[in-house]
């Protein structure tokens, strides 16, 4: 499969999601994939989390706007796939939506060969955001060296 869209999902979509979205936006730059970053419930648009900002802002990138958007069904082509941050959300989107399934939708980290599931920092100090934020480095580099693997660009 040619893989055309990157969808990131976590659970709001206010900070994880919108910075593994970004790192592999640095990482597969030059290359036909849309990513995304979504969250798997969104009442309301939000902005992206202070602390997340601010440990971004610090590597170098900066939102002009940022609004939090729900992951939608139709989203989701036969060339796309999707990444959560554990177990449980992976499972809400495939029950949930039903272009995820088994063979679109994984475990960031376990995809990439990784033991654990990417921590979330939510309530924590900057320095927990700025620890998810190198794990997260780590693992979207892992992530954009197999996805080139997988369309045949590397």
């Amino acid at each position: 499969m040619q893989i055309r869209r990157i969808i990131i999902a976590t659970g709001n979509g206010a900070s994880r999601a919108p910075m593994a979205a970004e790192l592999l936006k640095r990482e597969l730059s030059g290359q036909p994939i849309e990513i995304l970053s979504r969250g798997l419930i969104v009442q309301f648009p939000e902005p992206l989390n202070q602390k997340a900002e601010a440990v971004m802002a610090a590597d170098g990138i900066v939102f002009d706007s940022f609004e939090t958007k729900e992951l939608k069904n139709g989203e989701i082509t036969d060339k796309t796939l999707i990444f959560t941050m554990n177990e449980k959300q992976r499972v809400q989107i495939i029950d949930r939506l039903p272009s995820a399934n088994e063979e679109n939708t994984f475990v960031l980290a376990y995809y990439v060969g990784e033991e654990l599931e990417t921590m979330n920092p939510y309530g924590g100090s900057l320095q927990s955001y700025g620890l998810c934020y190198e794990t997260l480095k780590e693992t979207t580099k892992k992530l954009a060296k197999r996805i080139l693997e997988e369309n045949g660009n590397e």
